[in-house]
This record gives structure tokens, sequence and C-alpha cells, in this order.
């Protein structure tokens, strides 16, 4: 076989047999993608992608994101076929492959590197969880400001370090989740030229056309965010589909929609076009017509031919082998003329922070009106951004109130180039788009970056699918929630968070913070700083709070171990424990000195991160809370749910059970029992029932 033409197509065809096989063996997947829009991702990685499969982590790649994550069959045949290599969790890179053989023969099943969706972290070559349609989009939207403030930050005259391009692949699905207009839209906004979104129009989804819910003109929408937009009619042409690659090459003033024509199931109209292949596997009887149709052997699974690797190693393979080489070239000369912008990089991208970080950390002193957690935490953010040049991010139009914005000399905005900033700004402004901001922060973590995202505690709801990928992928995000409970008063129900606290403890990989006082915000924040493998909340005050007398009270650095003893009875032998997170601490602390002068043996035990706590040992955790002491009584303002695993059934919580009310924050509190007298009551209630029980 010499022709080009010919070998385009066998490749084309083996990338939609493997997928098909791969689905039909697992008995469970979706071909129908894969085999439609295998021309376009063909094209993409044979002709333009810039891509070293032996250094798949080569800081200058192009970016291929999946947002359509159903398609997964087509990405793992990718892998496999261009021979791009697997890496250690070091990132460097090892001999075998990413997805050999037998792992694709293994999809969708226990323990195999292909999963049912792309997994971060699993296999070599996905660059970011995708499932959840409309997160890759936006992710990518990440990814591509973080393109953009690496080269202004970075790159010097002769030395352009950074100028990838991102790339996705995105459905049908994902141009209806609200999560990706969000992300377009800012996309647009900042001209986001390295940015190519790539939409497979194949106008299907799960319950049948797409005419059933979504008939608007998707190409004037993103012609309105201000995007490029191209029409590839048909998706097996690619020559069409060069041309639009070439296109967005071209456009250096704003981010790319490329809209590819493709027919779900065999790639093209005809008697065959099995439109219910999107949702399960094809079958015996069709996987032989699909494959007799592409002029494949129908009896042969998993087949390729030798000649489909030596073309994609001739092509893609060494075009991003040379790229790649004079890349660390380059790299090299650049470390030598300037060595601290090359440290800075290699700190990034282990993840490390700078020496001396915290040197210039705040003190908090004793203060009984105190001030807010939020504005606490702001002053410490600002002072670890000044030695941490790679540390940015913003807020969901809410900077101000968040206490998010990198003052002083780091001022400056990420945006298009222009009088409000540039790209190597800092401080990013989302607007009102709480999702998108998670998602993108996912993708600015994948890049090496570190970034924060702040919004209302309550506006987590908005965040969540994000937030749980950031979880998932062990991304050390900060997220900051300000106007954590009913103490931000007059806004009302809407805007008071009650179950927050508790979904967030529910999910998996994620650490929640909730300081009592300025002392313990910046032990939290040097917490944060030395966590590189899970996202944090740090959960807020919009109110001030009492800086606690540390003299006094036990010291702050107790929350690295998620709870410590803060005030505790004069023996050490406390008969009833108090356990308080956040502004409710100091509630217990007043209850505390009033039941001192009762003579009740009381222990206050802040409990800032049940998360932190629960990694401690059990002897740890039995010395803050003596299992011996069955009369417990917790406070927080937020959901009850959770807190019996410390109280034991027995013990009394005080909490939250309705959804708050419009008035000052003062008697919001009064009016749902968060004073002192409520908490001695339930004290001496905890002790009465306790000699009861005896």
């Amino acid at each position: 076989m010499n022709s080009q033409k010919e070998l385009d197509q066998l490749c084309v065809n083996t990338l939609r047999t493997l997928s098909i096989d791969a689905v039909q063996q697992a008995q469970s997947g979706h071909p129908g993608t894969p085999m439609g829009a295998a021309p376009t991702v063909y094209c993409l990685w044979q002709k333009f992608l810039h891509y070293d499969p032996s250094h798949p982590n080569w800081l200058n790649r192009d970016r291929f994101v999946l947002s359509a994550g159903h398609a997964c069959a087509l990405l793992y045949s990718l892998l496999h076929l261009t021979g791009v290599k697997a890496a250690r969790s070091d990132g460097e890179p090892v001999s075998q492959l990413a997805v050999p053989m037998e792992e694709l023969k293994r999809f969708r099943q226990l323990g195999s590197l292909c999963s049912g969706h792309p997994e971060y972290g699993l296999t070599t070559g996905i660059e970011t969880t995708t499932g959840p349609l409309g997160q890759g989009i936006a992710t990518s939207v990440g990814m591509a400001i973080a393109e953009r403030w690496l080269a202004a930050t970075f790159n010097r005259p002769g030395y352009e370090l950074f100028n990838h391009n991102v790339y996705v692949l995105c459905s049908d699905g994902d141009m209806m989740e609200g999560v990706g207009s969000e992300a377009a839209s800012l996309a647009g906004h900042l001209k986001l030229a390295g940015l190519c979104w790539i939409y497979d129009d194949n106008r299907i989804t799960i319950e049948g056309s797409t005419t059933l819910a979504f008939t608007e003109d998707v190409a004037a929408r993103f012609a309105a965010y201000d995007w490029h937009v191209v029409h590839v009619s048909d998706a097996n042409d690619l020559s069409s589909l060069a041309h639009a690659y070439k296109s967005f090459l071209a456009t250096r003033d704003r981010p790319t929609l490329i809209i590819t024509h493709s027919h779900i199931g065999y790639g093209a109209p005809n008697k065959h076009d099995t439109r219910e292949a999107h949702g399960e596997p094809l079958g015996v009887t069709e996987t032989r017509l699909a494959k007799e149709f592409y002029g494949c052997d129908p009896d042969s699974q998993f087949n390729v031919n030798e000649e489909v690797c030596q073309h994609f190693d001739r092509q893609f393979g060494q075009r991003g082998a040379h790229a790649y080489a004079a890349w660390e070239a380059n790299y090299a000369a650049y470390r030598a003329q300037y060595p601290d912008l090359a440290d800075q990089l290699d700190h990034m991208q282990q993840r490390i922070a700078p020496d001396k970080w915290d040197t210039s950390l705040p003190a908090f002193w004793t203060d009984a009106k105190g001030l807010a957690t939020r504005d606490s935490s702001g002053k410490v953010l600002n002072a670890i951004a000044a030695r941490m040049p790679w540390l940015l991010g913003g807020a969901a139009d809410l900077a101000p109130s968040t206490k998010t914005k990198l003052i002083e000399v780091l001022e400056k905005s990420f945006q298009a180039p222009g009088a409000d900033g540039d790209y190597s700004g800092r401080n990013l402004h989302f607007g009102l788009r709480e999702h998108a901001m998670c998602a993108i922060a996912n993708g600015l973590s994948l890049s090496g970056l570190r970034p924060f995202a702040a919004s209302f505690f309550v506006f987590t709801d908005y965040c969540r699918a994000a937030l749980r990928l950031s979880a998932m992928m062990k991304l050390p995000i900060i997220y900051i929630w300000t106007h954590d409970s009913i103490g931000l008063g007059e806004d009302g129900p809407t805007h008071q968070p009650i179950g927050q606290l508790a979904g967030l403890r529910a999910m998996p990989g994620m650490i929640v913070i909730r300081p009592a006082d300025a002392n313990e915000v910046v032990s939290a924040w040097r917490v944060i700083m030395q966590t590189t493998d899970c996202p944090i909340s740090l959960v807020l005050t919009r109110q001030a709070v009492p800086t606690l007398d540390r003299n006094k009270y036990g010291s702050a650095s107790g929350l690295a171990q998620g709870a410590y003893i803060l005030a505790d009875a004069s023996d050490g032998e406390p008969d009833v424990l108090l356990l308080a997170t956040g502004s409710e601490v100091a509630l217990c602390i007043a209850a505390y000195e009033e039941l001192k002068t009762e003579g009740i043996n009381t222990r206050v035990v802040s409990m800032p991160s049940w998360e932190l706590f629960e990694s401690q040992s059990q002897a740890y955790r039995d010395s803050v809370l003596p299992p011996t002491i069955t009369a417990r009584v917790a406070v927080e303002a937020a959901s009850p749910f959770g807190w019996e695993r410390y109280t034991g059934l027995h013990g009394a919580i005080l909490a939250m059970r309705a959804f708050g009310m419009s008035a000052p924050a003062k008697e919001v509190a009064s009016h749902f029992g968060f004073e002192p007298a409520h908490v001695i009551n339930a004290v001496r209630e905890q002790l009465a029932a306790k000699g009861a029980r005896r």
C-alpha cells in the first residue's frame, strides 16, 4: 500500500475497528462517536498536533481533550497506534506503551487502564478526567488561560518556551450543558486564540435526534461569543478538515469552533447508519457489517496492520520528536540565561512551594472584636502570593467580598492585552460563572499553576461537578468560600448556606477547613501550601469573630491535626465536651468560661477539619475526644448531618434544621439558639442525662 490516501483511510478505519472491537468485547460502551469522529481526530493528530509520544508530559505539548468522554475507545485506540509511552508518577516516561493492546482488550474491565471514561492519572495521555459532559470543554479554557499566562510570564526574546494549542473534541451534549456556555463566553472575552473546540455535530443523543430538544444555531451563538467559526460539511473529508485546522492556526485574535458534520455509526450516511450505536455495542452482526463496509476483515478482532503504526510514526511521531528536541535545546540555553525563571518552572511542575514562602505571614493579636476570617485570609493570601509568582486566581464576580484580590504590586488583571491588563496578570475575573470557574481552575492546575477560586459558600451548589473532578484528579486547588453561615444575616435563606458543609465533607478527596479565628486561618494556609495531592475548601466568615488569646487557650497550630483541645478542665479531666467549628468556637469559649464559674469541668475542642482529624492516629483522636466521655455537645450553624460520629447517639447537636431567615446577624443567631445560654443549657442536659443513664 503506497498511496497517501490509502494509508490515511487504513489508519482511520483501524481507529474505527479497534474502537468497535473494544466496545464489543466489553459488551459496554459507545462505538458510534468513535466511528463517526475517527477521521476528525486522525487528521488532527497525524497532521497538526505537536506532541512527542516518547515525552508525553513535555511542557509545551499541544493538549488534546476528549470532552465527549463516552468516545474514549477512540482515544485509547489513538494512544495505542501512535505509540505514546507511559509515564511514572513523577512524569518521566518509561519504555512501555501507555495503552498496550492487552489493555485495549480489557476496556471497561476491573483494573484496566482503559476505563469507561477518560481518567486523568490512570492512563498517560489523558489530559483531564472527562465524563460529565461540558467539563472537558470548560477545563480546556483553564488550559488555554494557563498557556497564555505561561507565555507572557516566561517567554523571552529568542526563547519562546510556551506557544502550544489546546484542542478539544466535543459533542452535542457538550454544546447543551450550561457550563460549556459559561466557559465559551469567557474564552471569547479573553481572546484565547490557542483554543480550538471541534464540535462533532452528529445530531444524536441517548434519547434520539437532537431535534427533540436542541435546535439552536450553534454557529451564531459562538459568533456572538466572538469565536471564529468554521464548518466542515463532511467529517470524512480529510482535505476539508485540514483546511479547518489551518484556519484555526491562522486565527490569532480569538478562539475557534470547528463544526464537523458526521453521521454516528459507520461514519457516512448509508443503509448501515446505525444511530443506536451511540448508546450500546453494535452486536456481532452489525460489527461484521461495519468492518465489511470499511473494507476490513470481518472475522478479525483487534487487527492492526504494521503499516498503520509506521505511518503514524513517520508523521505524528517524528514531528513531535523534532519539536521536543528543538524545545529541549532551547530550554537548556534558557536555563543558563534565566536560572531563576527556570527554577520557578521546576517548582511548578513538582508542585513545590518556593523557598521562604511563609516568611511574611501576618501575625494576629488577641482581639475581643476580632475580624472576619475572610479578611484575615485575604491578608495571608496576599502575603503568600508576593512570594509565589504562580499562585493566581479570582472569584465569580465577588473578589471584593471574598477578599481574594491580589493587591499592591500584584493588582494587574489577566485580560487580553489592553488598558485593563494583559496575559501576565494574576487576578482572574470569571464573571458570574461559578461552575465554569471551578472547571477552569482544574485546567489551570493541570497546567502546573497553583490556582484559587472563590465565591460565597452557598454557590458551591453551582460548582459541584467541577469540584468533584478536582477531588477525583487529586488537584491541589484552593477553594475559598466566604459568607459561610447564617452569620451573614440580612441576605436571608437564599444566601445562608446550610447543607453545603455536609455536602463537601461527604466528597472523597476534598479537605474542608472552617477556621475559628485569624490565627487558625494562618494555620489553615500553612496546611494548604503543603498539600499537593487534593483540593482544599477554606470556609470563611463574613462577620467578625474574636481573635482568641493563644496564651490562655490552645495553639492554633493544632489546626493541622484537624481538631485540638482549645480549652480544658483545670485538671484535664472534663465531664463534658464542647465541639465546634468556625464562628461557633468563640460561642463555645463564652459558654466554657461561664461553666467554669459553676464548677462544671468542660473541654472545648475546635474541629476545623474533619478530614484532617480522621487522618490522625487513633491515639491522638482518643486524646482529644476521650471515648469514656459521652456527654457531648456539638455546635455548628449548619446542617447537623454527620456530627453523630463525634457526639454519639446520645450527644446534643446544636445546628440548623431550617434554611435561615433575613434579619441582622445577631438576631438570626439568637432566633436559632446560637448564644451562650443555649449551649450552657445543652451541657446541663447532657450531664443530667449522663447521670440518668448511669
